[in-house]
């Protein structure tokens, strides 16, 4: 991994050469792009012509090829079906590639591959900055916590990027700030709870607001009990390190025309550490609980990229963090509580926290905060992950201009999601015998609607609202092509994309 990945130029830079594989059925070697604007000393034109010729690089997705010492090709597969999702899965590669060369400096020729599309989607500053996104993600990794016995490569120090297109040059900046936003969620995301308890997420918080010209603010343990906020009072008050809600605001100086009116809140939930309560996880399934903060890591990091984007949007993020632990003074299934907005909620499943937080965090900004649309990012349920797999996001909207804004950026981010029906029916479900409402019926019906149904009684019915639960693509088992294993930071590219459109 490297320290640090910056937009300068190096007279040791390796060019990369971006090439498309041959369709099936083609004949002949591989040739150099068609617009090449480099002029090769004779005998580095005789390394790339001799490497297309031994047919050792065949130019599938992400493959490399040293070629002397100055120059490397990219392979970046078929032109037919290529992308933007898959040329930050080709960087990712490209990324690791360079580490394992111990690379200093790398410029993007500026051939016509790179945006090389059967849509007009792929500019050149989409594509570079597509390609920045890739080479940031596939290049991080969580080493807070190494130690003397570490035997895992140390970090590299600072990689440098140009081009000579000036487009490219733009698009590079960006992906570069977006794809830190998403590596700061994966790095909160990671960090073990030991560290990560509330009372930290509030001071992580104020530093990324320091450096970014945010402000922010916390909204204490007993201030939330003042304000009546019994879902995170509840929630955390059995943890030593008690509960709280941070807000952090993006004021711009300059708002752009089309936003003058906007005020958008995200909600995230940051449940820094989910034993369950006294409905206790078992059978280890307390593993991994730290990433039940990724929804609140994601918001955290979206802020961090807008902020450095100056993107003209108002934006809130409310954080509503809490530690679900076992003591003599953890609520307990049975407990009935009164809510931010006054509903009433028959606890029935300890385990089911994370919708109790969010909601008074959803019912204090429509109170509070006059927002024009609100959009929450979660580790909701773990069904979500059994309807949809690790595929992509489950999400619930009922309002079309926001519904078309998510998806459009859901595409254009390469962070899918999937939207899943909230009908009265899934509403009333939710009813109890003894309190207005359950927060998780015994009955796994429609387990991923579940919390979206719950969540819908803390919303009000005049502000756009698009909750997505991102359970099963916060974190992945497996190696991911672009983030490898571990947090994804997903939510920041989704978001961070949707607010640049309204911008």
């Amino acid at each position: 991994m490297y320290t640090r990945i910056t937009l300068s130029k190096s007279p040791r830079a390796i060019q990369l050469i971006p090439f498309h594989s041959l369709e099936s059925g083609s004949k002949g070697p591989l040739r150099l792009p068609i617009g090449t604007r480099t002029k090769f000393t004779a005998t580095v034109a005789k390394q790339l012509s001799e490497a297309l010729r031994s047919s050792a690089f065949r130019a599938e997705n992400g493959e490399t090829l040293l070629v002397g010492e100055s120059h490397m090709f990219v392979g970046l597969g078929g032109a037919r079906d290529y992308s933007l999702t898959r040329l930050r899965a080709a960087a990712a590669k490209v990324g690791r590639a360079l580490v394992r060369i111990e690379a200093r400096a790398i410029s993007l020729s500026s051939h016509t591959p790179w945006t090389a599309t059967t849509t007009n989607e792929c500019t050149p500053a989409r594509a570079a900055s597509a390609f920045a996104q890739g080479l940031s993600l596939g290049t991080w990794r969580m080493d807070a916590c190494d130690g003397s016995a570490t035997r895992r490569t140390a970090r590299l120090g600072k990689l440098t990027l140009w081009s000579d297109d000036s487009a490219m040059r733009e698009g590079l900046a960006h992906g570069l700030i977006v794809a830190e936003g998403s590596n700061t969620a994966r790095r909160i995301a990671a960090t073990p709870p030991n560290i990560a308890h509330p009372a930290w997420i509030a001071r992580e918080s104020a530093r990324i607001g320091r450096e970014g010209e945010l402000r922010v603010k916390v909204i204490d343990y007993t201030r939330a009990k003042a304000l009546g906020m019994g879902g995170l009072v509840a929630v955390g008050q059995g943890s030593a390190v008690k509960p709280c809600i941070v807000e952090i605001s993006w004021n711009p100086k300059k708002r752009s025309s089309r936003a003058r009116g906007e005020h958008v809140v995200l909600v995230g939930k940051t449940i820094t550490y989910d034993t369950g309560g006294y409905s206790l996880k078992v059978n280890n399934g307390m593993k991994g609980m730290k990433y039940d903060k990724c929804g609140g890591a994601a918001v955290m990091g979206i802020m961090q990229a807008i902020a450095r984007l100056q993107l003209g949007v108002r934006v809130t993020a409310l954080l509503a963090v809490a530690e679900n632990m076992v003591s003599h003074d953890s609520y307990r299934p049975d407990d009935i509580i009164t809510m931010h907005n006054g509903v009433t909620v028959e606890v029935t499943n300890t385990d089911a926290e994370g919708r109790l937080v969010l909601a008074d965090a959803l019912s204090y900004a429509c109170e509070r905060l006059a927002p024009t649309r609100i959009i929450d990012l979660a580790t909701l349920t773990g069904g979500v992950g059994v309807g949809l797999g690790h595929f992509c996001a489950g999400y619930f909207c009922e309002d079309s201009r926001l519904k078309e804004q998510v998806e459009s950026a859901a595409a254009a981010s390469g962070e899918r999601v999937w939207q899943l029906p909230l009908w009265e029916d899934h509403r009333d479900f939710m009813r109890s015998q003894h309190a207005d409402l359950i927060n998780s019926n015994p009955l796994r019906s429609a387990h991923p609607i579940q919390g979206a149904a719950f969540l819908s009684f803390f919303v009000a019915k005049d502000v756009p609202w698009a909750h997505i639960d991102i359970a099963a693509v916060a974190a992945s088992d497996a190696a991911h092509e672009v983030t490898g294993v571990g947090p994804t930071g997903f939510g920041v590219r989704l978001c961070v994309e949707l607010l640049e459109t309204m911008a």
